[in-house]
């Protein structure tokens, strides 16, 4: 379990890294179809549902492959 969240860490180390050099590369996420956004007056309400659920797959892949 140790070595699992180690991995995590430095898998989250590396994208920050990359998003810090080509933030473009990220631009994908909370722009699909299927992210609500809904403003109204100075308040803005932002829901990334179809972008969470990808991001879930492609992790749920992940550390399945990791644990096999």
């Amino acid at each position: 379990m140790a070595k699992i969240v180690i991995l995590i860490g430095i898998l989250l180390v590396i994208i920050g890294v990359i998003w810090l050099l080509f933030p473009s590369m990220f631009s994908w996420i909370g722009n699909m179809p299927g992210d609500i956004r809904h403003t109204s007056g100075n308040t803005r309400v932002y829901f990334p549902i179809v972008s969470m659920i990808i991001i879930s797959i492609v992790a749920t892949i992940v550390l399945n492959l990791f644990n096999r």
